[in-house]
């Protein structure tokens, strides 16, 4: 906005030079700026101005309405005011105020003088003065801002009942569209029967010229002449951060002295603490897809595509087709909805494919910008919000940028640590300039811009902190992961698992950084959240980790206890995919090392992880050990929760042993103390395993419905491989009793869970025995038997054994007897009555070599040498 002197009241609103004038402030151009978009030199239009040109040429005239974006009806009275233009006085005269092209106030013959920042006082208005406001800026349709302008336009109604005036300050990083925003309430206020003009504060702005302005587009002569106004007017201040003093000056004259003015403000600042009484309205960047897969028509009307999609099409002949918006939609989420970097974006669907465009921008987006002339870029768009901040602000912005997903005070509390004092005052800054988002419940709440974090990370590297930062951020993940995992059992285990979630990024950027510099840390991190890594199955990657920092010469020399630690986690993650076996003895040599140091925790966890590997392996001597041992130690130290997961670990071996009875008690009783320790899914297993043994009791009325219960709830908390287990014993259940649709739902929703191909060959052989497949059901209970071998418990085998004696041909049969009795033999396993029942028919016929009965078919093949 270029200064502008008080002016005849005669001329204002009515004469060709006025009109000409007042609209290009209401545009926010100076005199250059208009001159150049119009194809004028500065000399014409100055002289237009000034009112020297009594009869413009028509082709003239049309220029500057298309420069000012004037249609319809609003550019047919731009022309024809410039047909009886009344003449001004001479601009040269001493008591003429005029503008020259630097925007500089002249008086007389060329005496400069800055005007005085307050008008003066208000004088009543002439009778009969007209006053007609200018017309709003067109501009583009608003997309995806319906729910925005329908609270603001909620807001404005309410303050248009009320006596005195308010302002609602648009605030949010430049790009944001806070004023199309401003301006879309602004024409919805019009098309509800409202008066709403708008003027533009630029950087050269003085407190007079938003006067000067706002008395242009009102149609006055003078700002003052607003007090005697008594209808509600919407005013719309676009850009009050460009010169903030002036306008804060100007805002507040009018807000004493023209009570019927509501105003409407955009700044990149916030504006609360400057005016009283301001509302900070946050402008948030446009909704993106979900992580989910939408369909075409979903996506279409996700704001950040639609804009795209509506962009893209004024740039390409044909639409965006449906196949494209997958791509689309990636490419906003990159951009992170910012509605400026969308639009340049789609901008370059003029030369680019989408996939072109997709990868040449999605790690730069920083390098967008306009095409046409070639304009700023987005780097320069941050930049400019990044000036605002102060010295100590820009460093809290660069460290942040270590973030990689959200974060909570508590953590930029702990990353900021030296760097600046008070670190909530440094939050409240960044999030009212945009800089960092702040979106959905919990403390885990605030992120920062996709190209706020691009640019800080290249400002970080730029100050030489990248390595100190990345370091910082790598000890606070640690410690954060530490701490937060020892909640992963018990009452807290969702919100801890949940939090868990939201540090994944920088879990993993931690890692990946820490394993090449800080070995030592990222075996502390790799260390802590391997339960978290098995209830989200990631356990091969993380087993794959842990061992590659464990047998790293650089962390040889780790403290013992740590190392122990870490080994305990590379056993938790290899048994949940089959791989137990190899992690046995070092696993067993850890447990010494925390049985020396007298960590309960630690030794109670490795025995209980060493008995699941003995019992897989058919150790069942060994299991048993490690479980009373770990009962003990749980009982000594009052651990309830440990007695239930130990009593839980014991059950089986009563399974074993073939005492279901005892079983099903100990199993009660683990619910009980899961119970009260308020562990959901302690309880949840526990339940499962009752269905299990309910099963294998055959009473399958109580097992489904134990198991269908206890699924819902392993569904929710993760755990694949136990989602495995109760999903077994729920298809099997049905299999069993001869319900082949509801066992081929629970087929299907295991094939979306990795490790369930033994489950799964076992449910398909308990189907083909049921239909009298007895080749097909042979082949399956094979395949269980070889996939579930030393992977699961040993039990699951005998059971896929004894599947594939009953069903199989007589050669295949008798090596299945052989393998059969060695498992008995190895495992101390007893039948159950159930498996009896299904080899008592080939007592006579097959085994009476093995010297078997009718009440023990197997009872001398068991003790045949392996």
């Amino acid at each position: 906005m270029s200064p502008v002197a008080d002016h005849d009241p005669r001329n204002a609103g009515a004469s060709f030079a006025g009109a000409l004038r007042a609209r290009r402030l209401a545009r926010g151009l100076t005199q250059d700026e208009l001159a150049a978009r119009a194809g004028l030199g500065v000399r014409t239009l100055r002289e237009l101005e000034r009112g020297r040109v009594a009869r413009p040429q028509r082709t003239t005239l049309s220029l500057l309405a298309d420069a000012l974006s004037l249609t319809g009806p609003d550019r047919e009275a731009f022309l024809d005011s410039a047909a009886n233009r009344p003449a001004l006085p001479d601009p040269r005269s001493a008591n003429t105020r005029y503008l020259d092209t630097a925007g500089r106030m002249v008086r007389g013959r060329g005496a400069l003088r800055r005007e005085q920042p307050a008008p003066p006082e208000p004088r009543p208005a002439p009778s009969g003065t007209a006053r007609t406001a200018l017309p709003l800026p067109t501009t583009p349709p608003l997309i995806g801002r319906d729910a925005d302008v329908a609270e603001l336009l909620t807001l404005y109604s309410t303050q248009l009942t009320q006596p005195a005036g308010d302002v609602v300050a648009l605030i949010g990083m430049a790009g944001v569209g806070k004023s199309a925003l401003a301006h879309a309430v602004a024409h919805s206020a019009v098309a509800a029967g409202w008066t709403a003009v708008s003027v533009t504060v630029m950087n050269i702005s003085q407190t007079t010229d938003i006067f000067s302005a706002v008395a242009a587009v009102f149609g006055v002569a003078r700002a003052d002449e607003l007090s005697q106004t008594q209808e509600p007017v919407l005013l719309v201040v676009d850009g009050a951060d460009r010169a903030p003093r002036a306008a804060i000056e100007a805002i507040t004259w009018l807000r004493a002295r023209a009570p019927a003015v509501r105003m409407l403000v955009t700044s990149r600042r916030p504006l609360a603490g400057e005016l009283p009484g301001v509302v900070d309205w946050q402008v948030q960047p446009l909704e993106v897809p979900a992580g989910r897969r939408l369909d075409a028509g979903s996506l279409r009307r996700v704001p950040a595509v639609a804009l795209f999609v509506e962009r893209l099409r004024a740039v390409r002949r044909e639409p965006a087709r449906d196949e494209e918006l997958p791509t689309i939609a990636e490419l906003v989420r990159r951009l992170d909805g910012l509605p400026l970097a969308i639009e340049l974006a789609a901008a370059r669907g003029r030369v680019l494919e989408l996939v072109e465009l997709l990868s040449r921008y999605q790690h730069r987006i920083l390098d967008l910008a306009a095409t046409d002339p070639p304009g700023r870029r987005l780097r320069d768009v941050v930049a400019d919000s990044y000036q605002l901040l102060a010295g100590h602000e820009q460093a809290a912005l660069r460290r942040l940028s270590t973030f990689r997903g959200k974060w909570s005070v508590e953590l930029a509390e702990l990353l900021l640590d030296g760097v600046v004092d008070d670190v909530e005052a440094v939050l409240d800054r960044l999030v009212g300039l945009g800089l960092v988002s702040v979106r959905g419940p919990g403390d885990m709440r605030f992120r920062l811009l996709d190209v706020v974090f691009d640019f800080a990370a290249e400002r970080c590297a730029d100050a030489g902190e990248l390595r100190a930062a990345r370091l910082r951020h790598a000890e606070v993940v640690m410690r954060t992961a530490t701490r937060v995992s020892a909640e992963l059992t018990g009452p807290g285990s969702a919100a801890a698992t949940l939090r868990l979630d939201y540090l994944n990024g920088d879990i993993r950027t931690a890692l990946r950084y820490t394993a090449v510099r800080e070995p030592e840390i990222a075996l502390r991190i790799a260390g802590a959240i391997p339960r978290w890594c098995r209830l989200r199955g990631r356990d091969v990657e993380g087993y794959r980790l842990l061992r590659r920092l464990l047998d790293d010469r650089r962390t040889q020399t780790c403290d013992p206890a740590i190392r122990a630690w870490a080994q305990v986690g590379a056993a938790m993650l290899a048994t949940a995919h089959g791989r137990g076996a190899q992690e046995l003895c070092a696993t067993e040599a850890a447990l010494l090392v925390l049985v020396e140091r007298g960590d309960v925790t630690g030794e109670l966890t490795a025995r209980a992880l060493l008995a699941g590997i003995w019992q897989a392996l058919g150790g069942s001597d060994e299991a048993h050990r490690h479980n009373e041992a770990a009962l003990g130690l749980a009982v000594r130290t009052g651990r309830g929760r440990e007695i239930a997961v130990t009593q839980n670990n014991l059950a089986w071996h009563d399974v074993l042993v073939g005492d279901l009875g005892m079983a099903a008690r100990r199993l009660e009783g683990a619910g009980r103390r899961a119970a009260e320790a308020r562990d959901a899914r302690l309880c949840a297993l526990t339940e499962a395993n009752l269905a299990e043994v309910a099963r294998l009791d055959g009473r399958f009325g109580t097992a489904i419905a134990l198991a269908r219960r206890a699924a819902t709830v392993i569904a929710e908390v993760g755990d694949p491989s136990h989602r495995v287990r109760v999903l077994g014993t729920l298809g099997q259940a049905f299999a069993e009793t001869g319900q082949p649709g509801e066992a081929s739902a629970v087929l299907a929703e295991l094939a979306a869970v990795p490790g369930s191909a033994g489950t799964v060959a076992l449910i398909n052989g308990y189907l083909a025995l049921a239909r009298g497949a007895r080749p097909a059901a042979a082949k399956a209970f094979e395949s269980a038997a070889n996939l579930l071998a030393g992977r699961d418990d040993i039990r699951d085998v005998l059971e896929a054994l004894v599947g594939l004696v009953v069903s199989a041909d007589p050669p295949t049969r008798s090596r299945a007897l052989e393998d059969l009795a060695g498992l008995r033999e190895r495992g101390r396993i007893r039948l159950l009555p159930r498996e009896h029942r299904l080899l008592a028919p080939l007592a006579d016929a097959e085994l009476a070599n093995f010297g078997g009965t009718d009440e023990d078919p197997l009872g001398a093949l068991s003790r045949r040498p392996t």
